[in-house]
């Protein structure tokens, strides 16, 4: 084959990688509800605020979604002092989604869901030729970008984060940016050429944007200071000399110009720690648990290549045990080919450097979760999404090894001919069956799912729905909202206008401020409970702290209460009479 037509191959399997990504990312966008932070990303997109919703007292679903309502005035200045004032978030992904939504019509008045979802998805397809690229800067191999953008397209986890209205896909963007960035530069070390002008700029420019589309962008920064730190040890240890040559010059201008970027939010930052939204991160208690965190790490990393059936509230257990088991054999004999596949690629000089790069990166990233964790009883490890530090690192370090397996050729006890390409085809297949794995819902299960809890409140209640549950932010609202919302989807899919459901009444019972009890609030629900016409069910959702009901008279019903997608319910029935 000559140079062009190579070249024109290489083309067209990138192509087909990118339209495989796009099928996978795109396919059932919206076949679940949004969830919590969702309802986040669309109010304050939309210019809207959480607080609009009334507190303590009872509410039509019509007022409950109101924030999800397009308001003609609203823009970026409002968009930016909502988050602000009610969130931790920086702006920068919410600005952009703003500006996209306004492309799609409404759905019965409300922000389109598919809308605000398919900005994350589309971030999540251009990771796929971006990581092509970093793969070829990286390694000098073309084959080691494609298998990059291969394994990128079918990753379960890239799937997850992409169908999901978050920033993730556009952090993972910048990640991938900046470690082009630090690949070009150490490459340049040692030709002992300095960097650039423009890419200086460029990386502190992919810097700051990142940081300013999430935080945690900030432990990509360390570990890249990690990587660079090692560089700057390995070659000062034999000519000390060097590190104030040019080259090292460049990279000290470089860090310097990204601190003054992250020194712009760290107000911002300071008062993340402690904060209502974040506090379930700090909640963790480790006491008895102290390999929980790399026990999960290992699953979050896992799920990055291969995920098998393992929702346990969606599936039976016997599907979960065996998905578990052929995981485990899968990866076990895995091992021997992937050490084999490093040791080829050793041989290189080029991808050996790029095999340590990758390498330091990603142990430093996994550190700083884990020092975080331990050391400042932040639980880093409980969200799969804030992995999205090292995921590109995950796929590309894989993929460069699995460059090394393409070309390798055994033979089996039998004397029978085991090609390497034959293996890395099998991976990217269960790789393409963890992607099937994510859009069927059968993997990941977010925080919350009001598709499950809503068709059993449908079920069950035959009177008037009143759902009350505690609330301490935005987060609470975001759950009942996704309530609101799934019984509106349900009742327009079944034609019904009688349904109970969608008259639902809804109570924010909200902590008082100074004594940070729930007692004012708590004295109103029942106060209103005793004006409600009978009957009626009441359904405690997510309900924090203690109410009497036996005065109202209201009844547990025992046959229903339990949890559903997450959500932790009891339901009382409220007849006349005691």
């Amino acid at each position: 084959m000559n140079p062009k037509q190579r070249h024109w191959l290489h083309f067209g399997l990138l192509v087909l990688w990118i339209a495989l990504g796009a099928i996978l990312r795109l396919s059932r966008l919206v076949s679940l509800p949004p969830w919590t932070d969702e309802f986040a990303t669309m109010v304050f997109s939309l210019g809207n605020s959480f607080q609009t919703v009334p507190l303590n007292q009872w509410i039509s679903s019509d007022i409950l979604l109101y924030p999800l309502h397009p308001v003609a005035d609203s823009d970026i200045s409002s968009v930016v002092n909502y988050l602000s004032q009610e969130s931790t978030h920086p702006p920068i992904y919410f600005v952009l989604t703003h500006l996209w939504i306004k492309v799609f019509l409404t759905d019965d008045g409300l922000v389109s869901l598919w809308g605000a979802r398919s900005l994350s998805a589309l971030s999540g397809i251009a990771a796929i030729p971006s990581l092509y690229a970093l793969g070829y800067w990286a390694f000098g191999s073309r084959l080691v970008g494609q298998i990059a953008a291969a394994m990128m397209a079918v990753s379960p986890y890239g799937i997850f984060l992409a169908q999901d209205a978050r920033h993730y896909t556009l952090a993972i963007l910048w990640v991938i940016a900046s470690l082009s960035c630090l690949v070009v530069a150490i490459q340049g070390i040692h030709r002992e050429e300095p960097l650039s002008v423009g890419m200086g700029l460029v990386w502190v420019g992919v810097n700051s944007l990142g940081i300013a589309t999430h935080y945690f962008f900030s432990l990509t920064l360390f570990s890249e200071g990690v990587v660079l730190l090692t560089q700057a040890w390995q070659q000062g240890r034999k000519y000390p000399q060097i590190l104030v040559r040019s080259h090292w010059r460049r990279i000290y201008g470089v860090a310097l110009g990204t601190l003054v970027g992250g020194l712009v939010w760290l107000p911002a930052l300071s008062s993340i720690y402690g904060s209502e939204p974040t506090a379930w991160i700090a909640d963790g208690d480790l006491t008895g648990e102290w390999l929980a965190p790399i026990g999960r790490l290992f699953i979050w990393g896992l799920s990055m290549i291969v995920l098998l059936p393992t929702a346990t509230t969606v599936l039976p257990i016997w599907i979960v045990v065996i998905s578990g088991i052929v995981t485990v054999v899968f990866v076990v004999s895995l091992i021997p080919r992937l050490a084999n596949g490093w040791k080829l690629q050793q041989h290189f000089s080029d991808r050996r450097l790029a095999l340590q790069i990758l390498s330091v990166y990603l142990g430093s990233a996994i550190a700083l979760v884990l020092g975080i964790t331990y050391g400042l009883s932040m639980d880093l490890t409980l969200g799969a999404r804030f992995q999205f530090v090292y995921f590109p690192a995950v796929i590309l370090l894989f993929a460069g090894i699995l460059a090394g397996v393409w070309h390798q050729v055994t033979f089996d006890s039998a004397s029978r001919l085991k090609h390497g390409k034959a293996i890395v085809v099998m991976i990217w297949l269960m790789g393409l069956m963890g992607g099937f794995t994510a859009i069927g819902n059968l993997g990941y299960l977010q925080n919350h799912r009001p598709d499950l809890l809503a068709p059993v409140i449908q079920e069950a209640s035959q009177s008037p729905v009143f759902i009350a549950t505690t609330h301490k932010h935005h987060g609470q609202t975001g759950r009942l909202m996704g309530l609101a919302w799934e019984f509106k989807r349900l009742s327009d899919r079944n034609n019904s206008e009688t349904d109970r459901t969608t008259s639902a009444q809804f109570f924010l019972a909200d902590r008082d401020p100074q004594t940070r009890t729930y007692t004012d609030a708590i004295a109103r629900l029942q106060n209103t409970l005793t004006e409600l016409p009978r009957p009626f069910d009441l359904w405690l959702v997510d309900f924090r702290t203690k109410v009497d009901l036996d005065a109202q008279p209201c009844f547990r019903d025992r046959s229903y209460g339990s949890w559903a997608g997450e959500y932790k319910y009891k339901l009382y029935r409220c007849r006349v009479g005691k």
